[in-house]
């Protein structure tokens, strides 16, 4: 047995143990003990179970996530229950968290109707039991109504090249920031030049064509913006639909602002502090670009919005946009296939349904740089770019399993000489 596998069951024992003892520890410390040995085999075999039926490119079963998710929150419940929750209480915050962690919308209403059965059902019985039920109960109703998977396992430490719908480029540090591309070049060569003052995310929009779009169909206001875009400057208004805003206000605090990375404005009020948008690039020794990082940050602070690595390739006869957001040794990658839109306009979508187009969130291994790659399915975008009464305008829309919850509005004119 390799050391991973050993060190992943270890893992697996040391949850079950903290699981075991918050089930077990409404019986006094010896029960606690009883129940944290209980916990660590109970779990340890499920995990080598697990383990051993695992076949390459696959994630574990889905009974092992189910049962680890109900190890993980035992001890939240416990916890809970000592701060003065009741049962009912506990239960439906349990649902609530496990739907929202689903984030298909139907999940996010479902999760705390089942804590809120369960809760009901277990009045008298400790917290961490109620906290554990009902987000086992919880993941097992999901399992069965929502067929489909969210994510699935595309690749397990391959290298770069077998997936050039990947941008393989991470951050090496927890925040991503406006500062990332020249923290790049300085890690990984290059001449780093910021804020490049005419040049576009990408190079030849003629890189795009294919059967579904003719780039000589495209206006050249449009072409121009995609290969200059430093000559323009971008006014944002954001759209969010109601059911989406508290868990993003949850987002942006916990996640976005620490990061430095993905950080939408909330309203209006926030867009009208204005956007400064640049492009930072990577030059090779022969002075062509390997590298651009289109960076849009709010123009009063500075603060990140933005932090987008644009790149193209081609496939079959077709062209690609794939846009790489670095995470902290990972990246989330958007592949988007080019559609004609009337008027000249260009339509970026990621639901061409190709096998290369879509969203992908990927593990960068520092020493080998060989990528470990999901497929998050059920998030889609399209980027519309097109000319309104002689002004560009641009309309860039969000859905996650077919339901809109986003929507931006780029007005883009010319910078002022």
């Amino acid at each position: 047995m390799d050391a991973k596998r050993m060190q992943g069951i270890g893992f697996a024992a040391l949850m079950g143990a903290a699981a075991g003892a918050a089930l077990a520890a409404h019986r006094g410390p010896r029960g606690a003990v009883k129940g944290a040995l209980a916990g660590a085999g109970a779990m340890a075999a499920v995990d080598a179970a697990a383990r051993a039926l695992q076949r390459p490119n696959e994630i574990p079963a889905v009974w092992s996530r189910i049962a680890a998710s109900g190890a993980i929150a035992a001890p939240l419940g416990w916890v809970a229950g000592k701060a003065g929750a009741g049962p009912l209480a506990v239960g439906v915050a349990a649902g609530a968290a496990a739907g929202a962690m689903g984030v298909r919308p139907q999940k996010v209403a479902l999760g705390p109707v089942v804590g809120l059965a369960v809760g009901a059902a277990m009045r008298g019985r400790p917290p961490a039991q109620v906290a554990a039920a009902s987000v086992v109960a919880f993941r097992t109703v999901s399992q069965l109504a929502f067929r489909d998977p969210q994510v699935t396992l595309l690749a397990d430490r391959v290298p770069a090249e077998r997936l050039p719908f990947v941008v393989p480029l991470e951050a090496r540090t927890r925040y991503v920031g406006t500062g990332y591309v020249k923290a790049l070049a300085e890690a990984a060569g290059g001449t780093y030049r910021e804020a490049d003052p005419d040049v576009g995310i990408v190079a030849d929009i003629d890189a795009l064509s294919g059967p579904d779009f003719d780039p000589a169909r495209v206006d050249p206001l449009v072409r121009e913006f995609y290969e200059h875009t430093t000559r323009f400057t971008l006014d944002i208004v954001p759209r969010w639909r109601a059911w989406v805003r508290p868990g993003y206000l949850l987002y942006r605090n916990l996640v976005a602002k620490p990061l430095g990375q993905a950080n939408v404005p909330m309203n209006l009020r926030e867009a009208q502090r204005g956007m400064h948008s640049r492009i930072d690039t990577i030059s090779g020794a022969d002075g062509t670009v390997s590298v651009r990082g289109w960076i849009r940050s709010f123009a009063d602070s500075g603060a990140p919005i933005y932090v987008g690595i644009y790149t193209t390739y081609r496939r079959e006869g077709r062209g690609y946009v794939s846009v790489g957001f670095p995470l902290p040794q990972a990246n989330f990658t958007a592949t988007l296939a080019p559609r004609q839109r009337d008027g000249g306009g260009l339509r970026l979508t990621s639901r061409a349904g190709d096998g290369q187009t879509g969203h992908y969130l990927s593990y960068v291994d520092a020493e080998t740089r060989d990528l470990t790659t999901l497929a998050v399915h059920g998030f889609a975008e399209e980027l519309d770019v097109y000319v309104e009464h002689g002004e560009l305008r641009a309309d860039h829309a969000f859905a996650i399993f077919g339901i809109p919850f986003l929507t931006l509005e780029y007005r883009i004119s010319r910078k002022q000489p």
